[in-house]
């Protein structure tokens, strides 16, 4: 069974279990310690994984982080837990305590549904208030997974996790303010919308009615989004679609684009992009990521230095039950190989750095 396969039928079975887990002790028996088992450590063995580790680094007798899981002698990921039922946003400081006396670079704190991943993007040694990644194992998706992924023993790379952290985080933050805006439209939105459609004098009382207007046409148009997937849907496409542009411009699939017909012309999918960050996370070592981009096609997914696609790095054939990945060499010849699942496309770094290293100034 693969990793995928093994944190799905542990999400599954939390629903079923977690009326039964009335303590902290048995939330970890039953969610945590078969999770540090998923991601391929063993949870009896020392080495490996650390309970009960002591923290008296930080000057206070007594305090011991739940687990730490450790490589080459050194913890790498710290671990609080707490009951299924416990707000998390009540126990974040205690694990910052435990960060800080320790060299790991990454923190979890989770009652066996939510699992919160921390680091220290913004000061070094000084976990951040914010995770960079969220996941709910009741409503869990695909992309989650892979990210998870990361984590497990056979995949545990700092740098990797690291360049990918700091693009989730402020991702997940920006989806925030996108949610609380549609749900109650700030009063900056509505000036802004205001500004742009009303010709005259915006007055106090301009903006009041504009404010109901705003909150009406913000629902209005989820419904109109809606509405489209769904006959989209009914079509037979379920995928939605975007045009050309910068993948530092867009974190998720965009609106669909429409021919006359009402047919999608090109569809980019979740996969596709977690393939491209993949893909930016290796060249990153040889050219700088912001300089790494993309565009969609009908029949692949082109990936590029400086927005200029005479640049190729390579391309991803994921439109069809065969996936491939091609790289290109100095004569713009392309190469490709068979891939099963995303995460083979670390098996072609050592290519995909020679392709970008074509760019490299």
């Amino acid at each position: 069974m693969d990793f995928k396969d093994q944190i799905k039928q542990f999400a599954e079975r939390i629903s079923s279990l977690k009326e039964n887990i009335l303590t902290e002790e048995a939330t970890k028996n039953a969610f945590i310690m078969p999770f540090i088992q998923i991601l391929g450590y063993d949870v009896f063995n020392p080495m490996e994984v650390i309970p009960e580790m002591d923290c008296d680094l930080i000057k206070k007798k007594g305090d011991k982080l739940d687990y730490a899981i450790m490589q080459n002698g050194e913890p790498i990921l710290l671990i609080e837990c707490k009951h299924w039922q416990q707000n998390l946003d009540l126990h974040a400081t205690q694990l910052q305590k435990y960060f800080v006396a320790s060299k790991a670079k990454f923190g979890l704190l989770t009652n066996g549904i939510v699992f919160r991943f921390y680091a220290d993007l913004e000061k070094e040694n000084i976990m951040d208030e914010v995770p960079f990644l969220e996941v709910n194992m009741e409503s869990l998706r695909d992309t989650q997974i892979e990210e998870l992924k990361k984590f497990h023993k056979s995949y545990f790379d700092v740098d990797n996790i690291l360049s990918s952290a700091n693009e989730l985080k402020y991702m997940s933050e920006i989806k925030k303010v996108i949610r609380a805006e549609f749900s109650d439209p700030s009063a900056e939105l509505v000036k802004l919308f205001t500004k742009r459609v009303y010709e005259g004098a915006v007055t106090q009382k301009i903006l009041d009615q504009f404010m109901t207007l705003t909150k009406r046409a913000l629902a209005s148009h989820i419904n109109d989004i809606l509405s489209e997937r769904l006959n989209i849907a009914i079509q037979g496409t379920d995928a939605p679609v975007v045009s050309p542009v910068s993948a530092d411009n867009v974190s998720e699939p965009h609106e669909p684009e429409v021919e006359d017909t009402g047919k999608p012309k090109i569809v980019t999918t979740e996969e596709e992009l977690e393939g491209f960050y993949i893909v930016k996370s290796i060249c990153r070592e040889v050219i700088e990521s912001e300089r790494i981009t993309y565009r969609d096609a009908q029949s692949y997914f082109a990936i590029f230095a400086d927005d200029n696609n005479r640049r190729s790095i390579c391309r991803l054939y994921f439109n069809s039950s065969n996936k491939r990945i091609s790289t290109f060499g100095a004569n713009k010849e392309e190469t490709k190989y068979d891939i099963t699942k995303i995460d083979d496309i670390f098996n072609y770094s050592k290519q995909l750095k020679e392709s970008a290293s074509l760019y490299a100034k």
